[in-house]
């Protein structure tokens, strides 16, 4: 089975757009393992166990999956309780005193890679479990 450490090291120096194979996410997904980084400038992109994305700073996850608002409100208190229990993931744009475009940020234990683009660093990304998540 493969291991958070392994689909890091499978993950990192690939070139922005060209992220992971096919082949690679199956192996993750079969895993139960999350690669999350950075597309353009809004967006969070997910890989393997989960393939989403959202076009915003923070992402709760369960051991279920990436949660997602059922409510029309933005401001839902049925989702903000559920958030609250959740595991927590954060895309930082351009951190101060990095040089990088993107960095993510979870206390759930995981792996970081590097995403180049031409050359640069583009995006600093991390593997998870969700076997880690909350219940």
């Amino acid at each position: 089975m493969l291991t958070m450490k392994e689909a890091a090291a499978a993950l990192d120096g690939n070139e922005y757009r060209r992220e992971g194979s096919k082949e690679l996410f199956a192996q993750m997904k079969a895993a139960g393992l999350v690669a999350v980084f950075g597309a353009s400038d809004d967006l969070m992109e997910f890989r393997g166990a989960v393939d989403d994305e959202v076009g915003d700073a923070d992402a709760y996850f369960t051991k279920a999956g990436l949660l997602t608002n059922e409510c029309r409100d933005p401001n839902c208190p049925h989702f903000a309780k559920k958030k609250e229990a959740a595991s927590h993931v954060a895309a930082i744009w351009c951190p101060d005193g990095i040089e990088t475009s993107w960095l993510m940020r979870t206390e759930l234990p995981n792996e970081a890679f590097t995403i180049v683009e031409d050359g640069e660093t583009y995006c600093i990304g991390l593997v998870f479990s969700l076997a880690d998540c909350a219940a």
